[in-house]
């Protein structure tokens, strides 16, 4: 669609009852995804503590949502662990850099089964250490109570099958 067209598509106007949801919406979108920078932020500073700056956040993650399982390429975006358009650069430089074992599928010898060597499980553990520790923090802190976590986490997994719904049924 060119960018005329897509200006010239009628939208429906808010009324007021839908105005205060709709902001209140894109609030949460806009958090979201500063909360997700943020972590990102937080996880490329401690593996900088720690001595392991030829890490980014998004290979550790990835091999913090990995953990013990064995899986391609394709799993990892079926299962959750990763979302970018590049795993295959990041699935690379985790071979490379020594962090994960991978191998050809006896089966389709087209994919490639990866699972983390013992350097990419010491990261899996340093992730779960940080979490523990801001789950900790954030309880003794009181800043975050246990039902209000729940219901944070409930209503983003709404969020989250209304989008997959939308998906994979709307287009």
């Amino acid at each position: 669609m060119l960018a005329e067209d897509a200006m010239s598509v009628e939208r429906p106007i808010p009324d007021g009852r839908t105005t205060g949801f709709l902001i209140g919406y894109l609030e949460m979108l806009a958090l979201v995804e500063r909360l997700h920078r943020l972590m990102l932020d937080v996880i490329k500073d401690e593996f900088e503590r720690i001595g392991l700056p030829e890490l980014n956040p998004v290979q550790a993650l990835l091999l913090y949502n990995i953990g013990d399982n064995e899986v391609t390429a394709g799993e990892l975006k079926t299962r959750g662990y990763y979302q970018g358009s590049n795993v295959s650069y990041n699935l690379k430089k985790l071979v490379e850099y020594g962090y994960m074992h991978h191998q050809r599928c006896a089966i389709d010898r087209r994919a490639v089964r990866v699972r983390l060597t013992p350097r990419g499980r010491a990261v899996r553990d340093t992730l779960a250490a940080l979490f523990a520790r801001h789950a900790e923090g954030l309880q003794s802190g009181g800043l975050l109570e246990r039902l209000a976590m729940e219901e944070i986490t409930g209503g983003l997994r709404r969020v989250e099958r209304y989008w997959g719904d939308q998906i994979r049924y709307i287009y």
